[in-house]
């Protein structure tokens, strides 16, 4: 499994935690940026840490892919999926300075050779 992927699923499991604490019927619905993870772990048999697998409502010993699954399967049920900052007004993400990027030059011409 790539590094990344294990990071970016981390993160994943990191918000589903704190996205959860949320009272169901105010919570927002799931953020679409939990696909990419989840799809990219669909077929990984390699097992998730036990917190994980508790998490998700799945036995100790749960592969990456059934993690997956289970993601996938709350999201596939959203008639839509929110902005990031949408998403992050309820959940208290301690990455939120990360997203936030800085503009940019729309063009080319602003950077020297």
């Amino acid at each position: 499994m790539h590094p990344a992927a294990k990071l970016q699923f981390a993160r994943v499991m990191d918000e589903f935690v704190q996205w959860r604490r949320i009272a169901e019927e105010k919570r927002p619905p799931a953020p679409a940026w939990w696909w990419g993870p989840a799809f990219e772990l669909r077929e990984v048999d390699m097992k998730m840490p036990a917190a994980w697998c508790g998490q998700l409502g799945l036995p100790n010993g749960a592969t990456y892919a059934a993690g997956a699954k289970v993601l996938c399967g709350m999201l596939a049920g959203q008639p839509s999926q929110p902005w990031p900052y949408d998403f992050s007004r309820m959940v208290v993400s301690a990455d939120s300075d990360v997203r936030d990027l800085q503009p940019q030059p729309s063009d080319d011409s602003a950077f020297s050779p």
